[in-house]
C-alpha cells in the first residue's frame, strides 16, 4: 500500500511539470506521381529556430518546433518534385541550374489549446504556414496560406506526449493539404508541363491564395 502511494505521489508530481517537447511527424510515401520540375526549396532561418513558450497554469510549455518542420519540407518537396535542390536564400537560390521554380516556406503561427481548457478531453493544435512561389530568378509569383490542424486525446496527467501527438497530426495535416492541392493550382499545373514559372503569370490570387480545407473534427470522437 505505502509502494502505491508514494508511485501515485510520484506520477503526480510527473504531471504537474513543465513540458517541453520537439515533435516530428513521419510521412507515409503518398500516393501521386511527382511533378516533373526541378525547384528549389528555401527555409528561413526563422523557421528552422522556430519555438513556441508559453506559461499557463503556472507551468512552461516549450514546443521545438524547428528541426521537426525543416524534416517535414523537405519529405513534402522531395515527395512532390522530381528534383529539389535546397538553399539558403532566395538570392542563392538564383544560381541555381534548370529550375522551374523556387518555393519559400515559412512557419507563420502555432496555437495550442490543453487538455485543462478543454475540461481534461484532449489537446488540438493549429500550425500556419505561408509558402511563397519565386520564378527561377527570384521574382516573386504567388504567395500561399495554408493551415494544418491536429488533436489528441489526454492521456493521464502528463501534456508532452497528447500534444507531441496533435501537433504531428497538424503537420502531417498541413503537408498532405498541399501534396493534394498545389497540383490543382495554377502554377502547379504549369511545372507539371514542366515549365518554368514567370512573373506575367502572376495569378489575381497572389498574396491571398488559400489551400485549405474543412478543419478536422477537434472532438474526442
Amino acid at each position: 500500500m505505502k509502494r502505491l502511494g508514494a508511485f501515485l505521489v510520484a506520477m503526480l508530481l510527473a504531471g504537474c511539470g513543465d513540458v517541453s517537447i520537439k515533435p516530428e511527424a513521419h510521412l507515409p510515401k503518398p500516393l501521386l506521381v511527382p511533378i516533373p520540375a526541378a525547384v528549389g526549396l528555401i527555409i528561413p532561418p526563422q523557421t528552422r529556430r522556430y519555438v513556441e513558450q508559453e506559461t499557463r497554469f503556472g507551468l512552461d510549455w516549450k514546443v521545438d518546433l524547428g528541426p521537426g518542420e525543416v524534416r517535414l519540407m523537405r519529405d513534402t518537396f522531395a515527395d512532390l518534385f522530381r528534383q529539389v535542390d535546397e538553399f539558403k536564400s532566395v538570392e542563392s537560390a538564383k544560381a541555381g541550374k534548370d529550375l522551374k521554380a523556387l518555393f519559400e516556406t515559412r512557419l507563420d503561427q502555432y496555437s495550442f489549446v490543453t487538455s485543462r481548457e478543454t475540461d481534461g478531453r484532449y489537446n488540438a493544435v493549429t500550425i500556419k504556414y505561408r509558402i511563397d512561389l519565386y520564378t527561377p530568378m527570384g521574382e516573386k509569383v504567388d504567395s500561399y496560406s495554408l493551415t494544418g490542424y491536429g488533436n489528441s486525446l489526454a492521456v493521464g496527467m502528463s501534456g508532452g506526449k497528447p500534444l507531441t501527438q496533435a501537433t504531428i497530426g497538424a503537420m502531417r495535416d498541413a503537408a498532405a493539404k498541399f501534396l493534394v492541392q498545389f497540383p490543382e493550382q495554377p502554377a502547379g499545373k504549369q511545372l507539371a508541363r514542366n515549365e518554368a514559372v514567370a512573373a506575367e503569370t502572376r495569378t489575381i490570387s497572389a498574396e491571398a491564395a488559400l489551400i485549405e480545407a474543412v478543419p478536422i473534427d477537434e472532438s474526442p470522437d
